[in-house]
């Protein structure tokens, strides 16, 4: 069978690996293996949205309102932002996946920075589109502005919060990058950990609103990270109205299931359970910045519900990735992204004592 023949530049994207993984190869118990890979929310699932989930289980063979009004209207005040403002995703990814289909072809590329989000690019290359990347991964003005300048790519990515650094960019910074590009060029800010970043510096924070004044700019955010809904699959688009109409053409049917779209309205209204995920975070992270300065090694200031680890020649992410996988604890190992490095979520406190305690006897 022939392919297309685009599919020869591209990686497979590679997830987080999965606790029943770990169950399967190495034999250890599941209620043994920490996960701290994939920048879920360690809390768990909201008690309010489990409610949910079962009180509406009945109707889960009825197709879910694909007007999403409810979502939609509970997004608008949230954000103060109107209904046409916003397109709803299985994720922000397929929203990413719609603004690649409606952009880009073989005689385009886009721009980001040089370590960020994989999916990015793999639905670049997926539409033929040439990848161009900054030197370093902040996202500094200068290097964006000097790369526009040389490609005019028709899509500029700013991850901020960055993953999977978990560095952050100036909510002045990211407009100086805006305000330095025509509107030919679309600029995606993605969000997806932005709640994170504003309750840790007022200045790295950045709403739809902030934005919509901006024809070529998109904002997306995500249900999956401080919500806690990741397995939920639920992600939205903000952008000016004209923006989202042609986005809406890209869109499938029925494209969130009816429980997704229930608890997505719920997580709108408790903020609550994001209050005390954000404190939890910023307690325990504590700990790894400490661990890193009592070792010796760096990491990148976060903004994130992760940290990243930086190493020299002295050690081995992947050697250290593998060696915890074994032990049942699994991180994110960089050396994909062409880093000495591990990206590690910030568990609950149970969670860290073990990732401390097998770290610990690893790199010794």
């Amino acid at each position: 069978m022939k392919f297309n023949k685009v599919l020869e530049t591209i990686r497979t994207y590679e997830a987080g690996k999965p606790i029943e993984l770990v169950v399967r190869e190495f034999g250890i118990d599941a209620k043994d293996v920490v996960k701290l890979a994939s920048n879920e929310n360690p809390i768990g699932t909201n008690p309010a949205i489990a409610k949910v989930i079962r009180s509406n289980a009945d109707i889960a063979h009825l197709y879910p309102d694909d007007s999403m009004f409810e979502l939609k209207a509970a997004l608008g005040a949230k954000f103060s932002v109107g209904e046409k403002n916003i397109i709803i995703g299985a994720g922000s990814d397929q929203v990413l996946e719609f603004i690649s289909r409606a952009l880009l072809n073989e005689e385009t590329s886009i721009l980001m920075s040089a370590v960020t989000f994989a999916m990015y690019e793999i639905y670049a290359r997926q539409m033929g589109a040439q990848v161009i990347r900054t030197k370093s991964w902040e996202h500094k003005y200068d290097e964006f502005i000097e790369a526009y300048e040389e490609h005019k790519p028709k899509i500029i990515y700013i991850c901020t919060p960055n993953n999977p650094t978990g560095d952050a960019t100036e909510r002045e910074e990211v407009l100086k990058i805006i305000e330095a590009v025509d509107q030919d060029t679309l600029v995606v800010v993605d969000g997806a950990y932005m709640e994170y970043a504003a309750a840790k510096d007022a200045k790295y924070a950045i709403t739809p609103k902030d934005l919509l004044g901006y024809e070529n700019v998109i904002y997306l955010g995500t249900f999956s990270k401080v919500h806690g809904l990741g397995g939920m699959r639920v992600g939205y688009g903000i952008a000016p109205a004209g923006l989202i109409g042609e986005l809406y053409k890209m869109r499938p049917p029925f494209n969130i299931t009816t429980l997704s779209l229930c608890v997505a309205i719920e997580a709108c209204k408790d903020n609550t359970f994001v209050e005390k995920s954000i404190a939890l975070h910023q307690e325990q992270i504590k700990r790894y910045e400490v661990f890193a300065k009592e070792h010796g090694f760096a990491y990148i200031d976060s903004y994130t519900n992760f940290i990243t680890y930086l190493f020299d020649d002295r050690m081995d992410s992947t050697e250290i990735a593998d060696a915890l996988l074994r032990r049942g604890v699994i991180i994110r190992n960089l050396a994909s992204y062409g880093m000495n490095a591990l990206r590690i979520t910030i568990g609950t406190e149970a969670q860290n004592n073990i990732f401390f305690k097998h770290f610990s006897e690893v790199i010794s």
